[in-house]
């Protein structure tokens, strides 16, 4: 008799997870989650916009990372090279080749500091660019629940009155009737 029971009750068991995993799936649960999104893009860059099913924005954001690696360290190798340059000016050893003859101590410090600041520019806008992708992505995903049809519309028009002087009308109109 106890078997029997055990029978029953697995059966009753896999009718109740066969009619809730129907209707689980019957529904429509695409709902983006902004946080998930954010943490994505945070962990690997380009990954929340992935997330968000906005493929193309990925290649734009590693293409802004490599611009910017690039220029950092093109920066930073200028910035050595005069450094060292005014390093062996300035070390009194005789033996020492001078390869920019034709700039002074000045010249040097303020090529030096150029490309120090360029450098640490481009050092900020990688960071910048990480941190838009992060807020990027999770914007979208905030956005992806706002319904966007042509029930809504904004109409800038001029208004041209005899005064001397011109006005401008705006309007916003919501149509409630589908």
């Amino acid at each position: 008799m106890k078997s029997f029971n055990y029978c029953n009750l697995l059966k009753k068991i896999l009718l109740f997870t066969t009619f809730i995993s129907c209707s689980a799936f019957s529904q429509n649960t695409t709902k983006i989650s902004p946080k998930k999104a954010a943490i994505l893009s945070a962990s690997c860059p380009g990954l929340g916009q992935i997330y968000n099913k906005k493929y193309w924005k990925t290649p734009v954001i590693y293409l802004a990372f490599g611009g910017t690696l690039y220029y950092y360290f093109e920066h930073d190798n200028k910035y050595n090279t005069y450094k060292n340059a005014y390093i062996a000016r300035t070390d009194d050893d005789e033996n020492t080749i001078d390869n920019f003859s034709n700039y002074t101590n000045n010249n040097l410090i303020t090529l030096q500091d150029y490309y120090r600041d360029a450098r640490d520019l481009s050092g900020l806008i990688f960071f910048l660019i990480y941190i838009l992708n992060i807020v990027d992505a999770s914007v979208d995903a905030h956005l992806m629940s706002y319904n966007i049809n042509d029930n809504l519309s904004l109409n800038l028009k001029p208004n041209r009155l005899d005064y001397q002087f011109e006005t401008l009308n705006l309007s916003l109109t919501y149509n409630l009737s589908k």
